[in-house]
């Protein structure tokens, strides 16, 4: 390419106003990125929160060199061992609680948004109605129903969404809405009167409610204790399906395998994505066997190109052997505790720190200086290019008076120091900028 044009000049810029990060990169191994222009990262994303087990990890190439040659792409009608092994062992690996229904029915796909789209379907013809509940800062994805179920972005000039949608306010115990006479947030009574509103303006064919156990794009807020239980009460005295989305939460990166299990229940539906691939395109939606049933006897139709591909079900069923072996559930938890220790000893040393939250890899920080939205948000992004200058790359929510929070995940084999290592640049970052 003639030096004259800029790496991005051929493309479609997708990202809303956000840009490119400068730069091409041109390898990535373990926690490290490298650019053509000889610079290394730290990547405390893991990739689009994805890569749990890092980059270019050893046995997801052998895997993939493997299973390339030997069989990659079936009509999706057909079925291959990975695909049927993946399955039996991702229903295995969520906790059944006594009195819960085990999720031992999968399908398997390719995005986050696709397993969304698939849910959501399903649970419409399952119980016959078509309104959909979910959070007002909710990423579920880009596609149809998804995007009709986000709210956290997307929306504006696109024409109007699908009727039937419901948004739920955030339990953001940071900002809280409403407060009990101590001034924490009362989670309870907001939700109590956040399907009031919903009562108040469904016709009466609630499907179904999907959410993420912690927000990640709507600035990582983790749901309070008991929270889950709560909202599964509401979806059932309603006759709604609970879809709980664990794209970014699923598998380890919280310190349990499954998020949601903390509150002890199992939901309707649970969705999968990103870290099941740790980096590759594979998502999954599991259900229960009744509902699979009942799917099944109305003709339930989700036929895509890549459905139950053995390609991405072989590094599926890899990722699983690693997560258990390294007993990475532990190793998160343990690494996250360091990571949100080492985050409180810099808010001790930067007042603009305002909160430090999360669990296990997924931690959020926010930024708090005092002014307006604005001056957050050109904090956020003064701070992340700071940090990428040292060598640390960073993310915030790039969302308009979001981008003071920045979302920290890095990949569950990060060694301890590099998570110091991550907290010095961030460290020499904000003296910089706030200096």
């Amino acid at each position: 390419m003639p030096d004259d044009i800029a790496p991005d000049h051929h493309l479609i810029r997708y990202a809303g106003r956000g840009a490119f990060s400068p730069g091409l990169v041109e390898r990535a191994a373990g926690t490290m990125l490298f650019t053509e222009d000889g610079r290394e990262l730290l990547d405390f994303t893991s990739g689009q929160m994805s890569a749990i087990l890092g980059h270019s990890h050893p046995e997801i190439v052998a895997t993939v060199r493997e299973q390339v040659g030997r069989l990659d792409h079936l009509y999706s009608g057909m079925l291959s061992r990975p695909v049927v092994e993946l399955a039996r062992r991702l229903g295995e690996s969520v906790p059944v609680p006594p009195g819960e229904t085990a999720l031992d029915r999968a399908l398997l796909l390719t995005t986050g948004a696709e397993s969304n789209e698939a849910a959501l379907r399903m649970a419409r013809l399952v119980t016959g109605r078509h309104e959909v509940v979910s959070f007002a800062r909710s990423w579920h994805g880009m596609t149809q129903a998804a995007a009709n179920a986000t709210y956290v972005a997307g929306r504006t000039g696109y024409g109007p969404a699908a009727p039937g949608n419901f948004a739920l306010p955030v339990p953001d115990r940071f900002r809280p809405a409403i407060v009990d006479p101590d001034g924490n947030l009362d989670w309870r009574r907001q939700l109590d009167l956040g399907f009031d509103l919903i009562d108040a303006q469904s016709v009466g064919s609630l499907a179904a409610c999907i959410v993420e156990p912690i927000l990640s794009s709507g600035g990582v807020v983790d749901l309070p204790p008991g929270y889950l239980t709560a909202l599964r009460d509401k979806c059932r005295e309603r006759g709604m399906l609970l879809i709980i989305d664990e794209a970014q939460t699923g598998l380890c990166r919280t310190g349990d395998w499954y998020a949601h299990q903390r509150d002890g229940i199992v939901p309707d539906i649970l969705t999968l994505s990103k870290t099941l691939g740790a980096g590759l395109p594979l998502a999954a939606v599991l259900t229960t066997a009744q509902i699979e049933q009942q799917a099944h006897d109305r003709g339930y139709l989700f036929f895509t190109t890549h459905v139950n591909d053995p390609l991405p079900a072989a590094v599926g069923n890899t990722v699983l052997d690693v997560l258990i072996r390294e007993r990475l559930d532990e190793r998160a938890r343990d690494l996250g505790k360091l990571l949100q220790d080492g985050l409180w000893e810099l808010a001790a040393r930067h007042p603009v720190i305002g909160d430090v939250r999360g669990r296990g890899l997924l931690v959020g920080l926010e930024l708090d200086p005092g002014s307006g939205a604005a001056d957050t948000d050109a904090l956020g992004a003064a701070v992340t290019r700071r940090c990428a200058e040292l060598g640390l790359h960073m993310n915030i929510v790039q969302l308009p008076g979001m981008g003071g929070t920045f979302r920290i995940a890095p990949p569950l084999t990060t060694t301890d120091a590099e998570i110091a290592r991550a907290l010095e640049i961030l460290d020499a970052a904000l003296t910089g900028v706030t200096g």
